[in-house]
């Protein structure tokens, strides 16, 4: 992530839970991971993605809601991880 590498598959479970992430099934993608952070209660993912949590910033990959790459996705049915409150996930998107 710090490296800011876009992921989908990964053979891996939700961490804490238990359960598959939607990346184990091919049904999840990760966008610019260090200008697209995540954050929960613990701090930041990954640790060198502090300063884009200011979502005022647009450097070229970060994800906004209405851009075109946000919409490609939600469009078809994609839920976006920027919309979430707890955790906030900027770089994810998922198909249920």
């Amino acid at each position: 992530m710090q490296d800011n590498n876009t992921s989908a598959y990964n053979c891996r479970d939700i961490p804490g839970s238990g359960n598959w992430s939607y990346h184990a099934y091919g049904r999840a993608i990760d966008v610019n991971p260090l200008i697209n952070p995540y954050l929960d209660e613990n701090g930041v993912q990954p640790k060198n993605g502090g300063p884009w949590l200011d979502r005022t910033r647009h450097d070229p990959g970060m994800l906004h809601p209405g851009d075109a790459a946000v919409r490609s996705f939600t469009d078809r049915g994609w839920t976006w991880g920027g919309t979430w409150t707890d955790p906030i996930d900027y770089q994810h998107f998922e198909l249920a």
